[in-house]
This record gives C-alpha cells, structure tokens and sequence, in this order.
C-alpha cells in the first residue's frame, strides 16, 4: 500500500533549503486557494507549522496526450477495474492521507482536508478513484481551473491502482478540454507516465493560457470505463 504524491512533502532539510518556497502564513480559504493554484502556487505544510506556500521550478507537468503506458501496465489495464469520477471524494483524500499509517507524517492535515472537501462542494476539486470487485483500491484528487488539472496527492491499495487513476484521468482530459495536468515535482512514478519538467517561464505561460478557458460542465462530467484505458 503507498500514497504516491503529485509534489513533495515538507522536511526540516527543505525548509533549511526551500525548493520553490515562496511565502509563509496566510490562510485555506476557498478565494485564496483559487487564487494561489491559478498561478501556480499550491500549499505543502506540516501540522503545527505555519501555511507554507510553494512554486517549485521547474515544474513538472503531464499533457494528457503524452500519457505513456508500459507493457506490464498494459496487462493490468486488461483486469476488470471501474474507473469512477466524484463518487468518493472524502474517502480518497482520507485515504491519501493514512493509507500508509503515517498519518503523523503526513501533509494532509484535518485543515487541509477540508478546505478540499469544502472546494470539492463548490465543484473545484474532484477525485478519480478505481474500483476492483466493487472495492476502491485506488484513486487521486486535484482541482481543475479552466482547461487545468492541478493534482495534489494519489494512493494505491493494490499494485498499479494509482497509475490506473492517472491514466483515466489522462483519457477524461482528452475528452473534456483538459490540456495540462500539473504534477507539481518530478518522480520515477509520474515520468514512467510521461510526465515531463518545464520551466517556470513556460509552465506560467501555460497556466495564463489554460486556465482563464471556460469549463464545459458536460465533457468533464463523463462515465469512465476501462474499456478505453488502454
């Protein structure tokens, strides 16, 4: 059982030696989420400590038709998982925080959690989970702003399963006039996917492209099958 996060968590040796810290304080409030993710920047900080606010460079991103499916991915593709969207969102984000019983550790904090729970209410966050046997095995959240898909953290309880979760969120983008997934910083994990670093010159451009492009309700509100994952 792993969370596999899109970004990195905060340690003593980070904040000695920031990657891409850029301010401290602040609050979780939807408007300066919002704000904040529309330009980059997104919050990474351990219970205790003050809101840390991070815009790493370069920045690693995922453009959905880059999306690169290993030959043993492709076999587990063949089993008969369900790929769902929204339909258990708290119970992903739960699990993205304490799948690995490092619940101390971990940067989802009760705060964190429902600032994003209370995003996911007004219909800016979302999860995609995949189901084996009617059993969520795995799944990711992010938020999506414009024709962005900003990821903030992935769990797997089986081989593979959070992989899944990316690769049907890679398929629903190409159908829904999502054109970026930001994956924040760069892992064996996620380049295996395809993902790929830019800089933040070009990965700002693209956010002031994408983001400000209205969102059609209906493409992203789609039925996934594992029948197209392939």
């Amino acid at each position: 059982m792993s969370t596999d996060a899109f970004g990195f968590p905060p340690t003593e040796s980070a904040l000695s030696d920031p990657p891409g810290l850029l301010a401290v304080g602040g609050d979780l409030t939807e408007a300066r989420l919002l704000h904040a993710y529309s330009k980059g920047i997104f919050p990474w900080y351990s219970a205790g400590e003050p809101i840390l606010w991070w815009t790493p460079s370069p920045r690693c991103v995922l453009f959905p038709s880059d999306l690169r499916i290993s030959r043993s991915l492709k076999k587990h593709l063949k089993r008969p998982f369900e790929t769902r969207l929204n339909t258990a969102f708290d119970q992903v984000i739960e699990l993205c925080a304490t799948v690995d019983k490092r619940e101390d550790a971990t940067w989802i904090s009760e705060d964190m959690r429902r600032a994003y729970q209370a995003l996911h209410t007004a219909g800016f966050a979302h999860s995609i989970e995949v189901y084996e046997d009617n059993m969520l095995i795995g799944g990711l959240y992010g938020l999506r702003l414009g024709s962005v898909f900003f990821g903030e953290s992935m769990f797997s309880l089986k081989p593979n399963a959070s992989k899944i979760a990316l690769v049907a969120l890679c398929h629903l983008a190409l159908k829904s006039e999502v054109a970026l997934i930001d994956c924040q910083v760069e892992n064996p994990h996620l380049r295996s996917l395809g993902a790929r670093c830019i800089s933040r010159a070009e990965f700002e451009s693209a956010l002031a492209e994408f983001v400000p492009r209205p969102v059609t309700p209906d493409l992203w509100v789609l039925a996934l099958s594992t029948q197209d994952l392939s």
